[in-house]
């Protein structure tokens, strides 16, 4: 059997421009292995390579260190449900019918996926992936949107949105629990679980030889901020200045960087490190009630400015990818679809917004990342009411809306990247053009259903 390479994909920063890569490097012939790893509610500066002082995430910065990082890579959304949508489907949420947060009441679930998308595990088929998905799906909680419903080959995590409690892994009374589709209720802390689950899968495929799609989606670091107690002493002890608050955070992803840690080990343990992408990136910002640290950006998770929707991104592929290499390069979660599509040497089944970031993986110059870039949330409860706020980039120039109530702002993020000085009176020309643009974007995503049929 001849060796197959392994891609995995580490979600994090991506900016515009060119990679800073000495040479080009060359694409192998044979398609790898992918990981995708994907965190929940990470800001932008709550890992140690990009900048936190008060926390360890050693082997995040590791992988990192081995590949590509991303300076301007954004979710597609500042929450969960939306940005999963666009990382599975290679298009903007509301297209696919996922404008919002799926939850466990229907009076309170604001997105229904549509079921003429064609997602990535289907999309990979041609080229002979098991595909699998470890941990948070919160794509649907009932038939026809589960995981093995809509491609996968193999699901082992949690439905839901969140759970109420990293040990009962609960949801309003419900377990979300799942192994394909029996519903289970195993012991342990959720970030333990997924961790362990993951190395499962990598030693079935290492045992069968299969290449592989696995789709590790963490809920950490989500609320509740439940780390276990030997992780909050050591961060504690380590930090004798650090708030309560802010500790349990730390802790909670320093928890988390280990059972990343243990799995990438298990990678080099199976002898699967070479064959591997691994895709490494947060879901949305951070979120700045329970100590999240957004770095140096407005707002964090649910806002529309930069701290809620710019996330660190890395992508490692060892001889692929040269260890230590940055991109200027503006990158999107959708833009995983059409990338993974080419890494793997299948077609794109279906027309998409997301464009593949090959080119810049493999230092090349690369065209169509200067795009216009939109965000839309759809929420309920009295802050936003069941209606929907946007922002939309487009070079250097973004327009914001960060409630369904206010006026559209205007910033240019070259000049103000704080986004604090409001340019929509004086420059209203260009304001014009982004709000007609916008209003295209909402005229097409229109016509996709997103409440259960």
């Amino acid at each position: 059997m001849c060796q197959r390479l392994t891609l995995v994909i580490a979600l994090g920063l991506i900016s515009c421009g060119a990679a800073t890569q000495s040479q080009a490097a060359a694409q192998p012939s044979n398609p790898p292995n992918i990981l995708v790893i994907l965190v929940d509610d990470l800001g932008y500066g709550d890992l140690s390579a990009y900048g936190a002082t008060d926390l360890k995430t050693p082997h995040i910065d590791h992988l990192i260190e081995s590949g590509m990082r991303f300076d301007h890579f954004y979710a597609n959304c500042p929450v969960c449900s939306p940005t999963r949508a666009a990382l599975l489907s290679g298009k903007y949420p509301d297209k696919v019918g996922v404008p919002g947060v799926i939850r466990t009441h229907p009076k309170d679930s604001w997105g229904f996926l549509s079921p003429d998308t064609v997602l990535l595990p289907k999309a990979l088929r041609p080229a002979s992936y098991h595909t699998a998905i470890v941990g948070k799906w919160h794509l649907g909680l009932e038939s026809p949107n589960t995981p093995n419903e809509r491609g996968f080959d193999h699901f082992h995590g949690f439905l839901g949105d969140m759970m109420d409690d990293y040990y009962h892994h609960r949801r309003h009374g419900n377990n979300y629990m799942r192994h394909n589709d029996q519903e289970i209720d195993p012991p342990g802390h959720a970030t333990d679980l997924f961790s362990r689950w993951a190395i499962d899968y990598l030693n079935a495929r290492k045992k069968d030889g299969k290449r592989f799609f696995l789709y590790l989606a963490y809920n950490a670091p989500h609320t509740p901020i439940q780390p276990p107690t030997h992780w909050l002493e050591k961060v504690k002890q380590r930090e004798p200045n650090i708030s309560e608050k802010r500790a349990r955070l730390v802790a909670l992803i320093e928890h988390m960087d280990h059972g990343i840690g243990d799995v990438l080990a298990s990678l080099q343990k199976n002898d699967q490190t070479k064959a591997t992408l691994v895709i490494f990136t947060s879901d949305n910002g951070g979120q700045l009630n329970v100590g999240g640290n957004c770095g140096a950006n407005r707002g964090g998770k649910q806002d529309m400015y930069e701290g809620g929707i710019r996330v660190p991104f890395c992508a490692s592929w060892p001889g692929v990818i040269e260890p230590g290499s940055r991109s200027d390069a503006l990158g999107m979660t959708m833009d995983f679809y059409p990338t993974l599509c080419e890494v793997s040497g299948v077609p794109v089944p279906q027309p998409v917004d997301g464009v593949s970031l090959l080119p810049t993986f493999l230092g090349r110059s690369q065209t169509g990342l200067d795009r216009t870039l939109i965000w839309v949330r759809r929420e309920g409860n009295m802050r936003y009411q069941g209606r929907d706020y946007y922002a939309l980039r487009k070079g250097l120039w973004k327009l914001v809306q960060n409630t369904p109530f206010e006026a559209y702002q205007l910033y240019h993020l070259g000049r103000d990247p704080m986004e604090t000085n409001n340019l929509a009176a004086t420059e209203s020309n260009q304001f014009r053009t982004l709000v007609r643009q916008l209003m295209r974007h909402i005229q097409a995503a229109g016509q996709t259903p997103w409440q259960h049929p």
